[in-house]
């Protein structure tokens, strides 16, 4: 034993300088991040909350002008962002160097019926099928590989934030029947945790959506408002399984749905805009420690019901960090500077400048070959 003791000491003493490096790297960052908190106003601390879409494919005055009085947090690419390769890859250049704060470039790429890829003008994507073809094989592994060709093609433009993959549990009633790996909540957890690994081992992030779960609705959100009818015990032994193990597997952002469930809220406002649904299920109760962003605002499940305040005020109050698409965002950065206290809005922006210190450091594009490349079919050829 007297011998065995220098080298214990020893290895006590490694443990000890790598905790000590660790926990000195985590207090630089926690200091660095609150210096950059409080040094911004209360406008651009707002502004890191929002998530805007604009419809130009270059960066001309007019972009350059919204950008630099909104300093959104990010931008979803829609269908009028996405023209040739080299286009769209230097409208996402020029949009990255008008913040100071690295920018969420965020776009709907899930496979199947959405992939926003699909659009580019010039060079056509390796066609992804749909998460429902994908669910058939039951492969995890599949799924993982899959994942990383949906990263390594987003890669290609400059994107850094995919909203996929889908955890909806799709049932014989499902709107999400084509964009869900199936009805079994195991199966569409397991494969949705690592098509979002896949995704990750690219180095962008994955969003896990819809919260708490679209599968079960037959109506779209977009046209308007789906309602669940189920308990609390429901949903936990269903809806909430795929979520519980994105959670567990260290998910990053998870996505807000809009749809109501009266017996969980005992009315038929929108999970999104739930604090019940947000802060205590999926924060409390599900411990999830994340960002929380919502779906698109201005979809008529919430535009045919709700103001644009309300559904600002309802959401932030609620627990979401990130506002995406909300109409107005100008109009929406002067209500919550007049109606949200700033330890409200210190509490989401501290999160999200965290995300990004954390996770979007490596802004390295792939070359265009990644968005076809012959590896890919050899993995899409083992789908039946």
């Amino acid at each position: 034993m007297k011998k065995l003791f220098p080298w214990l000491f020893a290895f006590f003493l490694i443990i000890l300088y790598f905790s000590l490096q660790i926990n000195t790297t985590t207090n630089i960052e926690k200091n660095e991040i609150e210096e950059t908190l409080n040094s911004m106003t209360l406008e651009e601390k707002i502004g890191q909350m929002i998530i805007i879409y604009e419809t130009h494919n270059t960066v001309n005055e007019e972009v350059t002008a919204l950008f630099n009085h909104l300093k959104p947090g990010g931008i979803i690419l829609n269908k009028e962002n996405i023209t040739t390769f080299e286009q769209t890859k230097k409208y996402i250049e020029d949009i990255k160097n008008l913040s100071n704060i690295p920018l969420i470039i965020s776009v709907d790429q899930e496979g199947g019926s959405v992939q926003r890829l699909q659009l580019l003008k010039d060079i056509v994507p390796t066609y992804i099928p749909s998460m429902q073809k994908i669910g058939t094989q039951k492969d995890p592994a599949l799924a993982y590989e899959i994942g990383k060709i949906l990263g390594q093609q987003a890669k290609t433009l400059g994107i850094n934030v995919l909203y996929a993959p889908v955890c909806d549990i799709a049932t014989s009633n499902s709107s999400m029947t084509d964009r869900s790996f199936g009805s079994d909540p195991e199966i569409v957890g397991n494969l949705c945790t690592n098509l979002g690994k896949g995704i990750e081992e690219t180095g962008l992030i994955a969003t896990y959506k819809h919260f708490p779960g679209h599968g079960d609705t037959y109506v779209d959100s977009h046209y308007s408002l789906p309602v669940l009818d189920k308990t609390y015990e429901e949903l936990e032994n269903f809806e909430f399984i795929p979520f519980k193990e994105a959670i567990a597997n260290d998910a990053k952002m998870i996505m807000i749905g809009h749809l109501a469930d009266p017996k969980i809220t005992n009315d038929t406002t929108p999970a999104s805009l739930s604090k019940v649904f947000i802060t205590d299920i999926l924060k409390d109760k599900l411990n999830y420690k994340g960002l929380i962003i919502t779906d698109a605002l201005n979809m008529r499940a919430l535009t045919d019901n709700y103001t644009n305040e309300e559904i600002i005020s309802l959401a932030i109050n609620a627990g979401v960090d990130l506002l995406l698409m909300p109409n107005h965002p100008q109009e929406a950065i002067t209500y919550i500077k007049e109606n949200i206290p700033v330890e409200r809005i210190d509490e989401s922006v501290r999160k999200i400048l965290e995300f990004k210190k954390k996770y979007l450091k490596n802004e390295e594009t792939l070359d265009v070959s990644y968005l076809n490349l012959p590896a890919y079919q050899e993995i899409l050829n083992k789908i039946n």
